[in-house]
Order: structure tokens, then sequence, then C-alpha cells
């Protein structure tokens, strides 16, 4: 039987592992940098292929990868076998790990965009961090002027149902603050080069903290 929490979409699968291959350099110096001076027990939500795992520094203790789907999760249990630090992948939801062990630090790369309830998953990972823990995200943004109308229609339209229910225009730091995170340290990047008319090519990229 299948578990009802796992995701088997073979098609958004297939695309992933491809595109996650040939990520512009401007994408893997950002997740490098997300990942920078972490410590301890860390929480990484949607690892995908597992793209993450090579860049964690030797101060994080263990790695607690959620990855629902079940394609991508084999491809990043593959990648967790040589990690430089413990990775235990997993297919469940972050819910199965509520009210365990709090973890030092949360990681979210491109995923808050894709999540049906982007509010709902940072009021539980809040939960879910010791005070003092931090929230690490890169992530796909709302954009202002032409941007924000493309992305509004590419939302609308096509994109979700290609890329796994990715929603490029939401106010992700907005829902990180609202979920109660005292924003540390953050900027906004261009992955892409900002006259390319895609609906992601500006990230953000930041520290949030739980408070004390």
């Amino acid at each position: 039987m299948t578990d009802p929490d796992t995701v088997d979409n073979p098609f958004f699968a297939k695309m992933w592992a491809r595109m996650s291959t040939r990520e512009p350099e401007s994408i893997v110096r950002l997740r490098r940098e997300n990942l920078l001076g972490l410590t301890g027990r860390v929480l990484e939500v949607g690892a995908g292929t597992g793209t993450n795992f090579a860049f964690y520094p030797t101060t994080v203790t263990e790695v607690v990868a959620v990855e629902p789907e079940v394609r991508l999760a084999a491809l990043a249990r593959e990648a967790a076998a040589t990690a430089p630090v413990p990775v235990t992948v997993s297919t469940e939801t972050v819910e199965r790990y509520a009210g365990a062990e709090p973890f030092d630090a949360v990681v979210c790369s491109l995923v808050l965009c894709s999540v049906a309830d982007p509010d709902a998953v940072l009021r539980q990972l809040f939960s879910m961090l010791r005070p003092g823990g931090e929230l690490r995200y890169l992530e796909h943004v709302a954009g202002t002027g032409m941007r924000a109308r493309l992305q509004r229609v590419a939302d609308a339209t096509v994109w979700p149902r290609l890329l796994g229910n990715c929603h490029t225009h939401r106010h992700t730091e907005r829902s990180i603050v609202t979920a109660g995170f005292e924003v540390a340290d953050a900027r906004r990047e261009w992955v892409l080069p900002s006259w390319v008319p895609a609906p992601v090519s500006e990230a953000a990229i930041g520290r949030a903290v739980r408070p004390a």
C-alpha cells in the first residue's frame, strides 16, 4: 500500500532530476551560501534530489531531509551516501517530526513556492525549532511591475502543473515574519539576467530566527 503522505509525480520528478544537474552557477552559489555556518541538527524541507547535501558544513551533526516525491527521494538517498555529514532521507511530511527533539535549524530551498499552504508550513516549522534556532531560506518570491504580472499569469495557467505546484508570485518573506520569525539577514538576487522574461528570475535568500 502506498503511504498517503508520499507523492508520485513521474513527469515532474524526471524533469526536476534533469534540471537539478544543470542549475546555473548563480543558484549553486546561493545554495552554498544558504548553508554556511549551520551547526547541530538540521531539518531540510523538500530536499529534491539532494542537491544541498554536498554543501553542508561539517559542523552539522545530522540532517533530516524530507522529500515526499518517491522518485526524487530515491535520488536524494544516493546523494546522502556521499554527503560530508550524516543525512537521513524521509518521504514522510514534516508533521512526522513535530513534538520530537527540536531542530537547531530548518533549511528551505526552492520549496515554499510549491507547498499548498506556506503560512501553515512556516508556523509548523517555527514550532519545530529550538528558541534561537534558524530558518535558512532560498526561495522564489513575488516580483513587482511587469514581472509580477507575468508571475500571476504563469501561476494561473501551466506553471504549477508543469513544475510540481510551483507558484512564483508568493510573498514568502512576509509569510516568514507572520509565522513569528525575526529576519536577521536577507536580500534578493537575480538568478537569471533581469532582462530574461521568466517568472523565476529573482530569488530571496535569508536567515530568520525563532526568538529566544
